[in-house]
């Protein structure tokens, strides 16, 4: 195949088709019905002759059939063994044992000239053969011999007689000038239909492929994908759909009814108001089961264009995990916070150390008080800003330290209570701090260090909020029914707003003009690190001072000994 041929053959994307094989399965039908034809006139012409044998029992009449029960063997023999794989360019024995044939057969009966039967219409059957099947060359080749022989045997004819011949030879050239434009015009429409069929072979071809991939990408898109008609039928569902629709770990395969579980109206309906309106719609949903948990998505939908009947739209339904979502904004803030970590190494540690020491040679030689103020303020201002770049630089810290895997077991009532006590001797607030631990000898596996930094973080936030007086502060330690460790810093304070406790353990967020947002943020990925849960809540406590009842707290839930027993093992098999 030529370069050109193979680029005609060529689908998208690259891919080749297979063109080629259908058109020759195409070639071979019409083979196929040209040989059956051929095979039909034979039976006719033996049919024919027979019974004018029957009736006259002419002796020239006997070769006439012998004649065409020789031609029906031929044409029985190619219509059961020849199959062609491509068409001839030119006169080949393929052709000769065809098209020669026949034209010598109607040659041959047209010269015997039993009866009065003409036999001149028999010879459309191999110009329309070679028209079709073969090559225009080869077409006129058929025709121009067709024309030959009706002249020969016009002449022949006027050979024996003194009859004026232009009748004859008129009549034979206008068959077969006939049968040259026969030959043209079918091959024409030959090579045209041909090459229409090549091209909605490729267009199908095309399509066909072109449904491949939109149904493959679609299959692994992460976000599901809803095709759903005007009646709540979903027509198509990716895997990532089925399975964020549940319930169970997947929903059936399409299609199905968005009515079918009462957990879909939401999608349901969100459906009906796009057919309704005509227009895209976003919104925030969750789908609840029984005896599951609430799945919420992030959905939008798009109507398809369908202009001729509008009750064949379909809406097409993008779904969206929040939590993913939620996931990937984690990771993308970590690795903005990362980068911006070591800026801030470069940039502003090094002249913030310049300027804190500038400012302690030039208090020493300061006398006046207002002076030593400036300079206090001074001092204050660039520890703090060294607090803010140490914790930015604890961020970037926390994910290369240790695995929380291979930590060891620490017994939680003693640690809470050594590390909250000498967190209240540094800041002055040790009266101010209520103790009540119940974990008995209750081991978690959490760095002591890491354990430190969340429950300093979590007093540095409860003073901030409840400030020093007596039980304004309780740390709690207990064992929840799920035989899990926990930790509960309770504050009293005034409650939190519904915005600030979206964002709690956001970075960089803070309800305090002096904070730099970055404790919480950083309790949360040391809790994560150690698969612990941090959580805040309103609670109500009825043992403190009836003008403060109630309070903000905190709560750390530590992985419980199961779980780290079941990943003991998994970590001990991915050894093995």
């Amino acid at each position: 195949m030529t370069q050109a041929e193979s680029a005609q053959h060529t689908g998208p994307l690259g891919l080749r088709t297979n063109a080629p094989a259908l058109e020759e399965r195409a070639f071979g039908r019409l083979w196929q019905a040209f040989m059956t034809a051929r095979v039909s006139i034979a039976g006719a012409l033996l049919f024919v002759h027979g019974a004018m044998y029957a009736l006259s029992h002419a002796p020239a009449t006997i070769w006439v059939v012998a004649l065409c029960t020789v031609y029906l063997g031929v044409t029985l023999v190619a219509r059961l063994t020849r199959s062609p794989e491509h068409r001839d360019p030119a006169f080949s024995s393929h052709w000769l044992s065809t098209t020669a044939v026949d034209v010598l057969m109607f040659s041959t009966l047209e010269m015997l000239q039993v009866g009065s039967i003409s036999y001149t219409p028999l010879y459309a059957l191999p110009v329309l053969l070679t028209s079709v099947l073969g090559s225009l060359r080869l077409a006129i080749a058929t025709a121009a011999s067709v024309t030959l022989l009706l002249l020969l045997n016009a002449w022949r004819l006027g050979m024996g007689s003194n009859a004026d011949l232009a009748p004859q030879f008129l009549q034979a050239g206008l068959t077969g000038a006939a049968c040259f434009m026969l030959a043209l015009l079918v091959n024409q429409l030959a090579v045209r239909l041909a090459r229409e069929q090549q091209l909605t072979l490729r267009s199908e071809m095309a399509e066909r492929l072109q449904r491949q991939v939109n149904e493959l990408v679609i299959d692994t898109l992460g976000d599901g994908v809803l095709v759903v008609d005007a009646s709540g039928v979903v027509r198509v569902a990716n895997p990532s759909a089925r399975r964020l629709l549940g319930p169970g770990e997947t929903a059936p395969l399409a299609p199905f009814d968005l009515g079918a579980h009462a957990g879909w109206s939401k999608l349901r309906d969100l459906a009906s108001i796009t057919f309704e309106r005509d227009a895209n719609q976003r919104c925030d949903l969750s789908i609840h089961h029984a005896g599951e948990n609430a799945r919420k998505l992030q959905a939008h939908t798009r109507l398809t264009a369908a202009p001729a009947n509008a009750s064949e739209n379909l809406c097409v339904m993008f779904l969206q995990d929040l939590r993913e979502m939620e996931a990937r904004l984690r990771t993308e803030k970590l690795a903005a916070l990362g980068r911006m970590s070591t800026a801030v190494a470069h940039e502003i540690r090094n002249p913030l150390a310049a300027i804190a020491q500038a400012n302690e040679l030039l208090e020493e030689d300061l006398r006046e008080p207002a002076h030593k103020r400036l300079s206090q303020m001074v001092r204050q201002n660039a520890q703090r800003l060294g607090k803010i770049v140490d914790e930015v630089l604890d961020i970037a810290r926390v994910k290369d330290e240790t695995d929380g895997n291979s930590v060891a077991r620490l017994p939680l009532d003693n640690e809470v209570r050594s590390m909250c006590a000498d967190w209240g001797l540094q800041s002055g607030h040790l009266q101010g701090i209520e103790f009540d631990l119940n974990a008995g000898e209750l081991g978690v596996r959490f760095d002591p260090d890491h354990l430190r930094r969340v429950l300093i973080n979590l007093l540095d936030n409860a003073l901030r909020h409840a400030g020093s007086k007596p039980g304004a502060i309780r740390v709690q330690t207990l064992i929840s029914p799920a035989r899990r460790g926990m930790v509960k810093i309770w504050s009293a304070g005034e409650p939190m707003e519904q915005t600030v406790q979206q964002h709690l353990f956001e970075p960089f967020f803070s309800s305090q003009s002096r904070s730099s947002g970055l404790g919480l943020y950083i309790c949360r990925e040391l809790c994560e690190r150690h698969q612990a849960v941090i959580s805040y809540q309103r609670v109500h406590r009825d043992t403190m001072d009836s003008d403060s009842p109630e309070g903000n707290e905190f709560s750390v839930a530590f992985r419980s000994e199961r779980a780290s027993a079941i990943r003991a093992t998994a970590s001990q098999a991915e050894l093995y």
